[in-house]
């Protein structure tokens, strides 16, 4: 019988997307001949996984989970939106946002973790379901937020399922203020959140190079005004401000008003429960935001399914 080394093990699982213990269980039918192995796997149905990794997932779930003081969320990617339907697929997508919690919002982190139900790792639960359904899926990122006191809100957008949908925030708010009119305010800033797609929390934290880039425009467009550099300056700096007040999360109007800014909005919250409340910060995941899909033309498609007939 010959050593069935990790490596032996790391191998088998890169060739076929198959499962940990599934590839040394393969390699300890086949006495470690990996070429067999593969062969064994794809005859009990284990290897079909490898058969779709190269296929793009761009459809899925964004879920959200929620523990008082820290919330998580997840991008659980598919092929199409009718797994993204399946009962299946969406209680793995709950189960996975659940061990968010625990994973401090890294993703390998949240790969490794053990899935209760199925008594083995995110990742080869995913590979799992990919043979299942057979259609390509993965876990594509995750992120967390927490505070010491006061909440995180959370909010789905159209959700499919409680928890599950295509547009999903997170956001902290530390406060001594009542927990549960907290968190009815908080999920107001998070519609807003999903609506308005801010790029940072505050002026403060938008990227350098963004700011720098929309400086260098303004700049520009300012100088075709012909005035002298001192006027270009303060003309820049004044459409800066406009331009945090369309990016940034505190500047930007309140949806929920449509009057005051979202900053003018907690003051006036906080005034109202009694204690400072600090937004300190959001997450937002859209699905499939920067995957490049596949496009194809319908003529296309029906020329590439007649060729393969």
């Amino acid at each position: 019988m010959a050593q069935i080394t990790a490596s032996m093990v790391k191998e088998l699982r890169e060739a076929t997307g198959a499962g940990m213990m599934d590839c040394k269980n393969a390699l300890t039918e086949n006495d470690g001949d990996i070429e067999a192995a593969v062969d064994w796997l794809r005859t009990k149905g284990l290897a079909k996984a490898a058969k779709k990794a190269s296929r793009v997932a761009a459809e899925g779930l964004v879920a959200v989970a929620s523990d008082g003081k820290a919330g998580a969320i997840v991008e659980v990617n598919s092929e199409t939106d009718f797994v993204a339907r399946n009962g299946e697929f969406q209680k793995m997508v709950s189960e996975i946002a659940n061990l968010a919690l625990k994973a401090g919002g890294d993703v390998e982190a949240l790969k490794a973790a053990t899935v209760p139900g199925a008594g083995k790792p995110v990742a080869d639960h995913v590979t799992d379901m990919i043979a299942s359904i057979g259609e390509n899926m993965y876990v594509r990122r995750t992120a967390m937020l927490a505070v010491d006191n006061g909440v995180v809100a959370n909010y789905i957008h159209n959700q499919l399922v409680p928890g599950l949908g295509k547009i999903g925030v997170l956001v902290a708010l530390e406060s001594e203020a009542d927990p549960a009119a907290l968190e009815a305010f908080g999920r107001q800033i998070a519609m807003h959140v999903a609506a308005a797609s801010p790029l940072a929390l505050s002026p403060d934290d938008l990227d350098a190079s963004v700011v720098e880039h929309e400086r260098s425009i303004l700049a520009d467009q300012a100088r075709e005004s012909g005035k002298p550099e001192e006027i270009i300056a303060k003309m820049v700096e004044g459409r800066l401000r406009k331009f945090y007040e369309e990016v940034v999360l505190l500047k930007q109007t309140f949806v929920i008003d449509g009057e005051n800014a979202v900053e003018k909005a907690v003051e006036a919250k906080a005034k109202e429960l009694g204690h400072p409340i600090k937004v300190t910060g959001f997450v937002r995941f859209a699905l499939g935001e920067g995957i490049e899909k596949e496009e194809q033309d319908f003529a296309a498609e029906v020329a590439s399914a007649a060729a393969g007939s």
